[in-house]
């Protein structure tokens, strides 16, 4: 009779990856990720914002809504290149500036436009806001005969005293978190231990038995 072959494990070599507690990827995630938000607070320039507020009035033949919508209308209107290339002057910076550092925001219960400018000098910041607003509301005034709408200075732009940007330690946070979850990502897709590979081995075949005649023997 022939033997049937015998299977034997072969313990595999542990890799130092796997070797590794689970949650190792989730603190390395957090370490890295703090460090690298750290970083990114200490060397980027802290970032000042200061905004200038101006206010839609109606005129004759014109009502509370219809002065809501012209400041839609003049929000969207400040940041074109007519109204920039007035400001650039008085707010000390090119067109370039203004285009990359001014947004505006409107209220849909107000008839109101906030311009907010950012840079990294608190002073320029606030001279950007007043600059745009002031030559939005010359814009605005100078077709007041056709929209019966004009706009009015409400509020100049405070020079800002602490940054808008978030400082090293709330960017090391923020990289320590994002970094905590891709670790526990990783550890969640991370393929599990395979099973030992086997080896068939043929197995001893024993030797030949001497044949005995049962019947020679007394």
């Amino acid at each position: 009779m022939t033997a049937k072959p015998t299977r034997h494990h072969i313990a595999p070599r542990p890799s130092r990856l796997r070797a590794l507690p689970p949650w190792s990827l989730v603190a390395a995630g957090v370490l890295t990720g703090g460090l690298l938000g750290g970083g990114y607070g200490v060397l980027k320039p802290p970032e000042y914002t200061a905004t200038s507020y101006v206010v839609a009035v109606p005129g004759e033949g014109a009502d509370t809504a219809t002065a809501l919508g012209f400041a839609q209308a003049y929000g969207r209107v400040a940041t074109q290149v007519a109204v920039l290339g007035d400001a650039q002057e008085q707010a000390g910076v090119p067109v370039s500036a203004l285009r990359s550092g001014v947004r505006t925001a409107t209220s849909p219960d107000a008839p109101m436009v906030a311009v907010s400018a950012t840079s990294v000098d608190p002073a320029r910041a606030a001279a950007m806001a007043d600059a745009v607003a002031r030559a939005l509301t010359r814009h605005a005034n100078a077709a007041k005969a056709a929209t019966h709408v004009g706009l009015l200075p409400f509020s100049r732009a405070v020079r800002p005293s602490e940054p808008a940007t978030p400082s090293a330690g709330v960017t090391a946070l923020v990289g320590a978190s994002a970094g905590g979850l891709l670790g526990a990502l990783a550890l969640l897709v991370r393929p599990g231990r395979r099973p030992a590979p086997e080896r068939v081995l043929p197995a001893r075949v024993p030797g030949p038995a001497v044949a005995v005649d049962a019947h020679g023997q007394r």
